[in-house]
């Protein structure tokens, strides 16, 4: 089975001024004149890590990876004010013209998945092809099924965790009683509510149990600012259309497209990624028997570089 590439450092590193005032942070690996890929992490708010920079070939790809508005080292950190799809769709496009790339190869997981379906079915044409990873569509019935009933019957002693920040009379609706903490002034309470968030998806996020998992995503900088994004965004719809990716997916026609994704994935079930393959007809979807929601399982390790390296070759030449 394919393993992640070795560990390797940027070549360059920026600091992006976007609208709102916001600050990207944006990183470049491997090779200025390889394929450029754009690195999409989830969350919303997750960030990067340095393992994110290791599912290509450093010696094919010029490797491109950015902390999302508020998230990982994009400042103002976990900040919510402009902080919406349609204006993380527009950085990716600063972006791209500021780093004089033309087209680019999408790699995207859960939320990250997400956002790069909506910037190729709004720039098809700067679109060489998309590597997708625990497709989440972003329906309300996506996300009540992490936050409000579903992946609570599958994981019943973390789900008496994650509830346990909300008295039983706020319960039923548990997205905006958490988004009321999230964004409270009390910084006890706000802290002690990203936490059970963040710990509530770590723990469902892998077939087995992974304590790094659980440890980066429970640290206090990632967890308030995924927590607080999250809420922000999920309350709001994501600042899109209820099936707009499903709407649109003709924009996609003619751009290769790679699903992979784990059978046992509780915070995105796979019946999203079908559902995505179904109406893209020409992607392929392959469904990693032994995985959860991870990228760093081993089955859904191997099919990502699987398909990054065949990327490569079908790309090679051409950059």
């Amino acid at each position: 089975m394919r393993q992640f590439y070795p560990a390797i450092r940027p070549y360059a590193s920026h600091r992006v001024d976007v609208a709102g005032g916001h600050a990207l942070y944006v990183e470049e690996c491997g090779i200025p004149e390889g394929i450029p890929v754009l690195f999409v992490h989830g969350g919303p708010g997750a960030g990067c890590s340095e393992q994110d920079r290791r599912f290509f070939d450093p010696e094919k790809y010029r490797i491109i990876l950015f902390d999302q508005r508020g998230a990982g080292r994009s400042r103002p950190h976990a900040d919510l004010n402009d902080n919406t799809t349609a204006h993380l769709l527009a950085d990716m496009e600063t972006l791209r013209e500021k780093l004089g790339v033309e087209r680019w190869l999408l790699f995207g997981g859960s939320w990250g998945s997400t956002l790069s379906l909506l910037y190729a079915e709004a720039y098809p044409e700067r679109v060489l092809g998309l590597v997708l990873r625990g497709i989440f569509l972003c329906r309300k019935t996506d996300i009540d099924w992490f936050y409000q009933y579903g992946a609570s019957c599958i994981f019943p002693d973390y789900w008496q965790d994650f509830i346990g920040q909300i008295p039983p009379e706020e319960r039923h609706d548990l997205l905006r009683a958490y988004h009321r903490r999230l964004t409270g002034d009390n910084d006890i309470t706000r802290m002690a509510a990203a936490k059970a968030w963040a710990l509530w998806e770590a723990r469902c996020a892998t077939h087995e149990p992974n304590g790094h998992v659980v440890a980066r995503f429970g640290s206090p900088q990632v967890a308030l600012a995924m927590a607080r994004i999250e809420a922000h965004y999920f309350v709001n719809d994501a600042f899109i259309a209820e099936n707009q990716i499903c709407r649109d997916l003709h924009r996609l026609a003619g751009i290769p497209t790679v699903i992979v994704h784990g059978r046992y994935d509780v915070v995105c079930p796979v019946d999203q990624a079908f559902t995505l393959q179904q109406a893209l007809p020409h992607a392929e979807l392959d469904i990693i028997r032994d995985a959860g929601h991870a990228s760093s399982e081993p089955g859904t390790l191997d099919a990502l570089i699987r398909a990054t390296d065949r990327f490569a070759g079908e790309l090679a030449g051409k950059f």
